[in-house]
Protein backbone atom coordinates (compact mmCIF):
# COMPACT_ATOMS: atom_id res chain seq x y z
CA UNK A 1 0.00 0.00 0.00
CA UNK A 2 1.72 3.18 -1.37
CA UNK A 3 1.44 6.20 0.75
CA UNK A 4 -0.20 8.62 -1.90
CA UNK A 5 -0.97 7.89 -5.19
CA UNK A 6 -1.51 10.52 -8.18
CA UNK A 7 -4.34 9.10 -10.64
CA UNK A 8 -4.89 10.66 -14.31
CA UNK A 9 -8.20 9.35 -14.68
CA UNK A 10 -11.07 9.51 -11.86
CA UNK A 11 -11.48 6.20 -11.37
CA UNK A 12 -14.12 6.07 -8.40
CA UNK A 13 -13.18 4.66 -5.32
CA UNK A 14 -15.26 1.28 -5.71
CA UNK A 15 -12.96 0.63 -9.10
CA UNK A 16 -9.79 1.43 -7.05
CA UNK A 17 -10.56 -0.96 -4.63
CA UNK A 18 -11.67 -3.40 -7.17
CA UNK A 19 -8.25 -2.99 -8.81
CA UNK A 20 -6.66 -4.80 -5.78
CA UNK A 21 -8.81 -7.80 -6.93
CA UNK A 22 -6.26 -7.74 -10.36
CA UNK A 23 -3.94 -10.45 -8.42
CA UNK A 24 -6.05 -13.45 -8.39
CA UNK A 25 -7.59 -12.49 -12.05
CA UNK A 26 -6.44 -14.36 -15.49
CA UNK A 27 -5.20 -12.62 -18.44
CA UNK A 28 -7.96 -11.36 -19.72
CA UNK A 29 -10.63 -11.66 -16.80
CA UNK A 30 -13.05 -9.58 -15.55
CA UNK A 31 -13.93 -9.38 -11.91
CA UNK A 32 -15.92 -12.13 -10.41
CA UNK A 33 -18.83 -11.33 -7.99
CA UNK A 34 -16.69 -12.91 -5.73
CA UNK A 35 -14.40 -9.75 -6.17
CA UNK A 36 -16.93 -7.29 -5.96
CA UNK A 37 -18.11 -8.39 -2.74
CA UNK A 38 -14.33 -8.65 -1.65
CA UNK A 39 -14.16 -4.89 -2.74
CA UNK A 40 -17.29 -3.99 -1.29
CA UNK A 41 -16.23 -6.07 1.85
CA UNK A 42 -13.16 -4.02 2.23
CA UNK A 43 -14.97 -0.51 2.12
CA UNK A 44 -17.26 -1.57 4.86
CA UNK A 45 -14.80 -2.68 7.01
CA UNK A 46 -13.07 0.41 7.28
CA UNK A 47 -16.10 2.51 6.98
CA UNK A 48 -16.02 4.55 3.88
CA UNK A 49 -18.89 2.52 1.64
CA UNK A 50 -20.51 5.86 1.20
CA UNK A 51 -17.48 7.16 -0.76
CA UNK A 52 -17.36 3.85 -3.11
CA UNK A 53 -19.24 5.89 -5.81
CA UNK A 54 -16.52 8.88 -5.65
CA UNK A 55 -14.19 9.79 -8.19
CA UNK A 56 -10.75 9.39 -6.32
CA UNK A 57 -10.19 12.99 -7.89
CA UNK A 58 -12.59 14.39 -5.85
CA UNK A 59 -11.73 12.63 -2.53
CA UNK A 60 -9.08 14.23 0.37
CA UNK A 61 -5.87 13.08 0.66
CA UNK A 62 -7.40 11.21 4.01
CA UNK A 63 -10.28 9.37 2.18
CA UNK A 64 -7.85 8.70 -0.70
CA UNK A 65 -5.38 7.07 1.98
CA UNK A 66 -8.35 4.55 3.35
CA UNK A 67 -9.49 3.59 -0.59
CA UNK A 68 -5.64 2.74 -0.46
CA UNK A 69 -6.05 0.77 2.44
CA UNK A 70 -9.19 -0.90 1.37
CA UNK A 71 -7.68 -2.12 -2.28
CA UNK A 72 -4.52 -3.45 -0.34
CA UNK A 73 -7.45 -5.63 2.22
CA UNK A 74 -9.63 -6.49 -0.64
CA UNK A 75 -6.05 -8.03 -2.00
CA UNK A 76 -6.73 -10.68 0.90
CA UNK A 77 -3.15 -11.61 1.13
CA UNK A 78 -1.38 -12.93 4.15
CA UNK A 79 1.11 -9.99 4.23
CA UNK A 80 0.02 -6.65 4.22
CA UNK A 81 2.44 -3.81 3.68
CA UNK A 82 1.69 -0.94 4.36
CA UNK A 83 3.82 2.83 4.02
CA UNK A 84 2.69 5.58 6.39
CA UNK A 85 -0.49 4.28 6.39
CA UNK A 86 -1.55 7.21 8.54
CA UNK A 87 -0.59 9.96 6.73
CA UNK A 88 -3.07 12.92 5.86
CA UNK A 89 -5.30 11.29 8.22
CA UNK A 90 -7.28 12.92 11.23
CA UNK A 91 -7.03 11.40 14.25
CA UNK A 92 -10.40 9.99 13.80
CA UNK A 93 -9.74 7.86 11.22
CA UNK A 94 -5.93 7.52 12.13
CA UNK A 95 -7.45 5.63 14.97
CA UNK A 96 -9.32 3.36 13.00
CA UNK A 97 -6.70 2.38 11.15
CA UNK A 98 -4.44 1.70 13.95
CA UNK A 99 -7.39 -0.59 15.42
CA UNK A 100 -7.61 -1.75 11.61
CA UNK A 101 -4.11 -2.78 11.87
CA UNK A 102 -3.44 -4.10 15.06
CA UNK A 103 -7.02 -6.55 14.37
CA UNK A 104 -5.46 -7.57 11.00
CA UNK A 105 -2.54 -8.80 12.76
CA UNK A 106 -4.57 -10.44 15.64
CA UNK A 107 -6.26 -11.95 12.81
CA UNK A 108 -2.67 -13.71 11.38
CA UNK A 109 -2.44 -11.33 8.65
CA UNK A 110 1.64 -10.45 8.77
CA UNK A 111 1.59 -6.58 9.09
CA UNK A 112 4.77 -4.19 7.74
CA UNK A 113 4.40 -0.92 7.95
CA UNK A 114 6.56 2.08 7.73
CA UNK A 115 6.34 5.47 9.94
CA UNK A 116 7.93 8.44 11.58
CA UNK A 117 5.96 8.41 14.31
CA UNK A 118 7.90 6.42 17.39
CA UNK A 119 4.68 6.93 19.48
CA UNK A 120 2.50 5.19 16.99
CA UNK A 121 5.66 2.26 16.46
CA UNK A 122 5.25 1.61 19.73
CA UNK A 123 1.58 0.96 19.96
CA UNK A 124 1.63 -0.91 16.79
CA UNK A 125 4.65 -3.14 16.72
CA UNK A 126 6.22 -5.87 18.57
CA UNK A 127 9.42 -5.78 16.72
CA UNK A 128 11.25 -3.15 14.35
CA UNK A 129 14.35 -2.10 12.19
CA UNK A 130 15.11 1.60 12.50
CA UNK A 131 16.51 3.24 9.69
CA UNK A 132 19.41 5.65 9.61
CA UNK A 133 20.98 6.95 6.36
CA UNK A 134 19.82 4.09 4.46
CA UNK A 135 21.69 1.82 7.30
CA UNK A 136 19.98 -0.22 10.01
CA UNK A 137 20.55 1.99 13.40
CA UNK A 138 18.54 -1.28 15.83
CA UNK A 139 16.44 -4.17 15.25
CA UNK A 140 14.63 -5.90 17.47
CA UNK A 141 11.53 -6.43 20.27
CA UNK A 142 10.39 -2.57 20.47
CA UNK A 143 11.25 -1.59 24.04
CA UNK A 144 14.89 -2.50 23.12
CA UNK A 145 14.53 -0.90 20.02
CA UNK A 146 12.76 2.15 20.80
CA UNK A 147 15.16 3.98 23.59
CA UNK A 148 16.25 7.13 24.15
CA UNK A 149 19.96 6.67 22.62
CA UNK A 150 18.75 5.12 19.38
CA UNK A 151 15.98 7.54 19.16
CA UNK A 152 18.35 10.45 19.39
CA UNK A 153 21.03 9.47 16.82
CA UNK A 154 17.64 8.79 14.51
CA UNK A 155 16.46 12.34 14.79
CA UNK A 156 19.32 14.30 15.99
CA UNK A 157 17.56 15.44 18.73
CA UNK A 158 17.45 14.73 22.38
CA UNK A 159 14.76 12.48 23.02
CA UNK A 160 13.04 11.73 26.40
CA UNK A 161 10.85 8.24 27.01
CA UNK A 162 7.83 8.09 28.90
CA UNK A 163 6.08 5.19 29.85
CA UNK A 164 2.60 5.90 30.97
CA UNK A 165 0.03 4.47 33.67
CA UNK A 166 -1.55 1.88 31.15
CA UNK A 167 2.08 1.03 29.93
CA UNK A 168 2.30 2.66 27.12
CA UNK A 169 5.44 4.54 26.07
CA UNK A 170 5.47 8.01 24.74
CA UNK A 171 8.46 9.85 23.15
CA UNK A 172 8.95 13.56 23.34
CA UNK A 173 11.61 15.68 21.48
Amino acid sequence: MPQAQNLPFAFSARDIVLMGRSAALGAFATPSARDHDAAEAALARLGIADLAGARMTRLSGGQQQMVLIARALAQNAPLVVMDEPTASLDLANRKRIEDLVLGLARDGIGIILSTHDPDQAARLCRSMVLLHRGRVLAAGPMRETLTPATLSTLYGTKIRREELSDGSLHFRA
